[in-house]
């Protein structure tokens, strides 16, 4: 159990007979009346989000979540496949449960959210960012360095994404997974 003074993004809420993730909240505390807690929820199981407020101070139930490391391996159709880094035992799991299946691939080290109780997937946690090779980058304007100009480009696992005008195609870029944009080029050793 725990209050909406403990509330935080990422929190996991079992709420509604589903499981929610708090994305994000905001307490207000308005000139009359008691103070709230305005949230976004994302559910778990349907990816869903959810827009709740809940009165301060209001009980709510946490759900008991276990981070437990897998490598993804490979994607058939709509499941994707992951393996245990410390058992070698691999799960499937739905593309749903997954935020962005374009900045996964092959070998990459993931976390698989667990329900401790129910021993239930919940979803896959991506590290904060990747590094991935541009397969295609678009020819950009000469002359057009003076503003924060961007120009399309195409990573090795099909995701367009908006690259700075001196990023050439075959260059490794390091990609945010939270907001999917650009982060930095990664220099070739």
């Amino acid at each position: 159990m725990a209050t909406t003074a403990d509330f935080k993004n990422g929190l996991i809420l079992e709420f509604n007979n589903d499981f929610y993730t708090i994305v994000e909240f905001q307490h207000v505390k308005p000139g009359k009346g008691g103070a709230f807690v305005r949230t976004k929820l994302k559910s778990l199981t349907t990816g869903r989000i959810l827009e709740n407020t809940f009165n301060a101070g209001v009980k709510v139930v946490t759900a008991r979540v276990e981070r437990r490391q897998y490598q993804f391996l490979y994607k058939d159709g709509e499941s994707f496949t992951f393996m245990n880094t410390e058992d070698y035992n691999q799960v499937v799991v739905n593309k749903k449960m997954i935020d962005n299946e374009l900045l996964l691939k092959e070998g990459q080290e993931v976390y698989i959210l667990y329900h401790t109780e129910k021993n239930q997937i919940l979803g896959v946690e991506l590290p904060s960012s990747v590094e991935m090779i541009l397969t295609e980058v678009e020819e950009g304007e000469k002359g057009n360095t003076v503003t924060r100009a961007m120009k399309k480009a195409k990573t090795e696992t099909g995701l367009e994404i908006l690259v700075p005008m001196f990023i050439q195609e075959n260059d490794i870029i390091k990609i945010d997974t939270r907001t999917g944009n650009y982060l930095e080029r990664i220099t070739k050793k």
